[in-house]
């Protein structure tokens, strides 16, 4: 089993609501939902894409799914998250857009976010404690040879290679895309996407993410609001 922190919008938000349906499931939930009916994309065909996405559900990393360390428990953990979370001050993100990265598709920031980065930096380090090392099965599946040598350092000392310098934040909402594909496939995603990512996204929540077994779905365990109770917005 392993954990995750993250962000994702409240279970409420209708762009949860949108993601849900095009993954096919609910990342709070884990309930699986119909996809929706896309002219000239079929359900399988919508089903192969989101594969990968699915079973992490709706999400942007903060910190990389880890094996908690045998000298902490999961109710540290949570309650170190929940003191944590009480120091931040909540803020948004510049509008989302439907983004290729690689051949991935992700809802990407349209300008760099440094209130997301920091956030994701100071997580990186402020819950390192609470990871098991990595194993030499863990290494090579991170594909060390093909990591820049700053990358590499990441991977030996915080567990992955993409944090730091090296991070970018993304929500996926597919796996790898055949370039033939390409042009379909992100046409889909802005004509479902593009009618909620016409404002900033608040980031006001932190997500403590759990995988249900080993290789299973990840969901939501719980959201830890940022800021003191005293000075929380009720929206």
């Amino acid at each position: 089993m392993r954990y995750a922190i993250c962000f994702t919008p409240s279970a409420s938000d209708p762009l949860s609501h949108v993601a849900a349906n095009w993954l096919g499931r609910n990342v709070f939930s884990g309930d699986m939902v119909e996809p929706p009916a896309i002219r000239g994309l079929g359900i399988h065909e919508i089903a192969f894409h989101t594969a990968v996405p699915r079973r992490y559900g709706f999400h942007g990393v903060l910190k990389a799914p880890f094996h908690l360390s045998s000298e902490v428990s999961e109710s540290q953990l949570l309650r170190d998250l929940m003191r944590f979370c009480g120091t931040l001050s909540p803020f948004q993100i510049p509008r989302l857009e439907v983004a290729r990265l690689g051949t991935f598709y992700s809802l990407s920031p349209i300008r760099p976010c440094d209130q997301v980065h920091y956030l994701s930096s100071a997580i990186v380090q402020e819950f390192d404690r609470f990871r098991a090392p990595l194993s030499e099965a863990d290494i090579e599946r991170s594909d060390p040879d093909g990591l820049s040598a700053a990358q590499f350092a990441n991977l030996h000392r915080w567990g992955n290679p993409y944090v730091m310098d090296e991070f970018r934040f993304h929500m996926p909402v597919t796996g790898p895309v055949n370039a033939i594909d390409m042009p379909r496939i992100e046409q889909a995603l802005r004509s479902i996407f593009d009618p909620v990512l016409v404002e900033p996204v608040t980031v006001s929540n932190v997500a403590l993410m759990i995988e249900e077994g080993a290789g299973g779905p990840f969901r939501v365990h719980s959201l830890h609001p940022m800021g003191k109770v005293s000075a929380r917005k009720i929206a």
